[in-house]
């Protein structure tokens, strides 16, 4: 395998390892993948303005989210089905984001359950959602996840059908038979029948509510202390909805560039969303971290951290729990060293005067 020195060689050892099917729907992106390109992209135009000659014998990258301290800004994301990656699935990433002193987030679609990842150990974990047609079956996953410890529901909006992803119809993409939705199992909806497109848009069809809207969200309130994250927000408009519905955070995520093709970069709808929240409470960013420097980048523009997605189930692939310890382990320390050569030694050094946007340098640079 040659030594790793960077989470994107990952995905090369991710594509030799894993059945076409497989490796297809965890790196694919809607229709003709504009944005999936885009997320990676934006990144690449944000350019440094390091201040020099500042002490940075000591760097500090802990950070508190919805009130519990982590190691560093950097968290993951969910990723829905991961047993299809490695026999440990959600397992290995629980472990490896514990080791890690961050937050893992679980998909509603793992491939194991809320009490199966609970049993892991110690750690702290949200449980993503998806809001299904019957609100029994929601209302009984939330409690589940309460029960097994879980401090946050991430809730995702930007689902009401399914993207079109033109691989997964190709290859008329369905869950291994050996697997299930593990938090499905006793309700009859863990299994995905095969279909003459994708099997995962035919099931989100049948199961997934259309009619969700900014009620729902004072709804699941009304059934859970947990904070909710709304996640999906890339608009300044659904930024202002989102505080005044009382949620507890943003996550700015086009979803790993898989539902709607054509939507900015998050990196680029990062700023519009921090403004239009004004502070009254934390913005996340989800898609096209890998490296140190995109999480600088996001900070710089407001967000106070990130979710990484992809880079998580290629390493886990690749080497299992060791992979994402790995990937963890790499990202952070790029990131301190962006913070010391940038003369940050906390992420409340790390301000708006640091980064260089596209649009700054269409604007005359102020004398200062």
């Amino acid at each position: 395998m040659g030594e790793i020195t960077n989470v994107t060689e990952y995905q090369a050892i991710a594509k030799q390892k894993l059945p076409k099917m497989i490796y297809d729907y965890y790196a694919s992106g809607a229709e003709d993948e504009w944005t999936l390109k885009e997320n990676r992209e934006a990144f690449s135009r944000i350019l440094f303005r390091p201040r020099i000659l500042i002490d940075v014998s000591k760097i500090d990258m802990t950070t508190s989210v919805l009130g519990f301290k982590i190691s560093m800004p950097i968290m993951i994301a969910p990723s829905a089905m991961q047993k299809m990656a490695h026999p440990d699935g959600e397992y290995a990433t629980a472990r490896a984001a514990s080791a890690a002193g961050t937050i893992m987030t679980l998909s509603s679609w793992a491939t194991s359950s809320v009490e199966e990842v609970a049993s892991t150990g110690p750690g702290i974990r949200f449980f993503q959602l998806y809001v299904y047609k019957d609100r029994k079956v929601v209302e009984q996953l939330v409690r589940r996840a309460e029960r097994a410890g879980f401090k946050a529901i991430a809730l995702t909006v930007d689902t009401p059908r399914l993207g079109r992803r033109e691989a997964d119809i190709k290859n008329r993409f369905v869950l291994p038979p050996y697997l299930t939705l593990k938090n499905f199992e006793g309700l009859d909806l863990g299994k995905m029948d095969q279909a003459n497109d994708s099997g995962l848009a035919s099931y989100v069809a049948g199961q997934i509510d259309r009619t969700l809207s900014w009620k729902d969200v004072k709804w699941l309130q009304s059934i859970t202390s947990l904070p909710i994250l709304v996640k999906g927000v890339i608009t300044a408009e659904d930024a202002r909805l989102a505080v005044h519905a009382g949620a507890a955070g943003i996550i700015v995520s086009n979803h790993g560039a898989r539902q709607l093709d054509y939507v900015p970069a998050t990196i680029s709808a990062l700023e519009e969303v921090v403004t239009a929240a004004q502070g009254r409470i934390p913005v996340y960013l989800d898609g096209g971290v890998r490296r140190g420097t995109d999480v600088f980048k996001a900070l710089a523009l407001g967000a106070s951290g990130i979710f990484i997605g992809r880079p998580v189930v290629f390493a886990l692939a690749a080497e299992g729990e060791a992979g994402v310890r790995n990937v963890l382990r790499m990202l952070r320390e790029e990131f301190e060293l962006t913070m010391a050569l940038s003369g940050c030694t906390t992420l409340a050094d790390i301000n708006r005067s640091h980064i260089l946007t596209e649009g700054d340098r269409l604007r005359p640079t102020p004398r200062l």
